[in-house]
Order: structure tokens, then sequence, then C-alpha cells
């Protein structure tokens, strides 16, 4: 599913020069930061309300006009998982992917939910734009690192979606004969063997166009008895099963996989902040849908759970996003 907003695909992607509201938005938030304390409601109203595609014109505008990036000014002037939040809303979609990405990686130890959630499901095009962004911002090869950082059968997955080969769908080629014979090579490479070979399971998983995926899903869950899903669940074990079973939900059903991911951070004793935060900023073009569905699987809606998970001013600016979300005069995401 494409998540970021359509400029980010754009290859001259760059400062606006004739968008005087841009301009007046970031005026806003240099007055807002004024004497002593920032006022945040007049910030929230901005970094909150604005979609994706205006907040990443912001942040890029900012910069030219001030001569200091939108996140170090809201990083100097917040604390907290508010402030946190404020600087991943101070970055474009894909750039604040790649500081992720990179803050996933750094120092000792590996923040392997970082990893397979930001590089689970994403399409061909998302991917080449994100690996750049890495590149860009560490001057390392996306690749590389995650081949450094990762090991066993958890690599083995993330390079295997890092490649970024989904096929095109083809009638000629993807027929209901081939997902019957994939559906069996997915049951013999896991289920029907002494050992799981991972291969051939991550390339179906990775390669595989999302219509056809759904043909070989239905042949396995008729053969078998369950569903490749749950076939996952079965085959493998630590961040390779949460993350392959991540990246097959977000091409099956994305929107019921990102609010489960969403009660997730809620889940058990306190709450993660840092991974609700990740998933309403990064699902901001989704989150219509994701709301309808966390409704409709939880008997709850999204905005009840972040009253009763989180409070004050990071609170407050998780609300004024998913309040405003379905207000975006945009397109669903393309699935």
């Amino acid at each position: 599913m494409n998540i970021y907003p359509e400029i980010i695909h754009e290859t001259d992607f760059k400062t606006p020069d004739d968008r005087v509201d841009i301009d007046e938005y970031c005026q806003e938030i240099k007055d807002a930061c004024k004497g002593r304390g920032m006022n945040s409601d007049r910030v929230n109203v901005i970094m909150g309300e604005l979609p994706s595609d205006e907040r990443s014109l912001v942040a890029l505008r900012y910069e030219d006009i001030f001569g200091k990036s939108l996140r170090e000014k809201l990083k100097s002037e917040s604390s907290g998982d508010y402030g946190e939040l404020l600087q991943i809303l101070s970055l474009p979609s894909h750039d604040a992917e790649a500081k992720m990405l990179v803050k996933a990686m750094k120092g000792l130890g590996t923040d392997e939910n970082v990893l397979w959630q930001i590089l689970g499901g994403r399409t061909n095009d998302e991917m080449a734009i994100l690996k750049k962004a890495y590149f860009n911002r560490s001057g390392l090869d996306l690749s590389n690192s995650i081949h450094s950082e990762t090991s066993g059968d958890f690599r083995k997955l993330l390079t295997c979606l890092l490649q970024g080969l989904t096929e095109d769908f083809d009638t000629s080629v993807h027929t209901e004969e081939k997902a019957y014979e994939d559906a069996e090579v997915f049951f013999k490479a896991g289920q029907g063997r002494w050992g799981t070979d991972e291969h051939k399971i991550f390339n179906i998983l990775c390669s595989t166009p999302l219509e056809y995926l759904r043909m070989v899903d239905e042949q396995y869950s008729t053969r078998y008895g369950y569903t490749l899903q749950k076939a996952l669940e079965k085959e493998l074990s630590g961040d390779a099963k949460y993350g392959a079973s991540f990246a097959l939900g977000m091409r099956l059903y994305p929107f019921d996989t990102i609010a489960k991911l969403i009660k997730s951070t809620c889940a058990g004793f306190g709450t993660d902040e840092k991974g609700l935060s990740r998933c309403i900023v990064r699902y901001q073009i989704a989150l219509p849908q994701v709301m309808e569905a966390h409704e409709r699987l939880f008997d709850k809606t999204l905005q009840d759970r972040i009253e009763s998970e989180v409070s004050g001013k990071y609170k407050d600016l998780l609300l004024m996003i998913c309040n405003k979300a379905p207000d975006y005069d945009a397109r669903p995401p393309a699935i």
C-alpha cells in the first residue's frame, strides 16, 4: 500500500515558491515559538490538522525561510512523547521513516519492531524512495545496514522485502492453475516438510502481485483448511513470524492490519508511545479507513483508545490528527 503523499512520488519534489499559504504556516509556527515557551495550541493546529502532503511542504519551506530545520526548531521547544511526535510530523514522510530506521539500528542493539513495521508491505516505488532517503540521511546502503544488524530468518525476510520486486499482475501468467501450484509450493515449503524452506515462502510473499496473492490464499485455504496467515504463524517464530505476518497482512487486508498494530501498542502494561506515534503519523493518509476497521474489530473508536491510553498535549495532538483525517480532500491510498 502506498502511504506517502503523491508529492513525495514526484521526481521534482522540492520547496514550493508560489504557495503563500505554506509560507504563512511557517510564519505561524515561528511566531508560536517566540517568547518563553512554545504556544502548543497554535503549533498543534498546523501540525495536527494539515494533511501529510502540505505538512511535508511546510517542513521544506521552513528551513528555506528561517535557515533552521523545522525539526530542530520544534525539538528545541518541546520534550517527551509530545516532542517526539512533533519531530516525526516535522519531516517529509520518507525522511521521517529514514530517520526512524537510522535510529532503530544505531548503537548497541537493534529495534526489530521498527524494521519490520516500516519495511513490510511496501510498494516497489515507495521502497525505492525509502532506500534513497535512507542513503541521503545516513550515507549508507539500507540493504547493507539490514544485513549487518539482523540475522537468520529475519534477515532473509527483510532482504527479500528490500528488493522491491513485486511483479505486475498478468492474467496470462497469474492463473488459477498457477495459484493452485503455488499454494502447494507454499505448503511443501512449510507444513509439508521437516523444517521450513523460508526462501520459497518469502519469495511468494514478496514477489507475488496482490491480485494473485489473494488467489493463492484462497487456494491454500480450500486445500489445507487455513489461511496463508495462519500457516506463517505455525511455521515461523520470533521477529521473522511477526514481520512476515505483518507484511502479508499489509498486502491482503492493510486497514485491519494497521488497526491491530495500533491496538498492540496499547496492550499489556503501559503504552508504547513511540509505536503509537509511528502508526498515527505514518498511516495518516489511510486513517479514515483504519478508524473504521478499528471500530469494527474492537467495538471501540480509535479516538476512545487514545483518550484512555495517553494524556496531555501528546493526547491532544494525536486526537487532532485523527479527528481531522476524514476531512482531507484526498483519494484513498493505493493498495
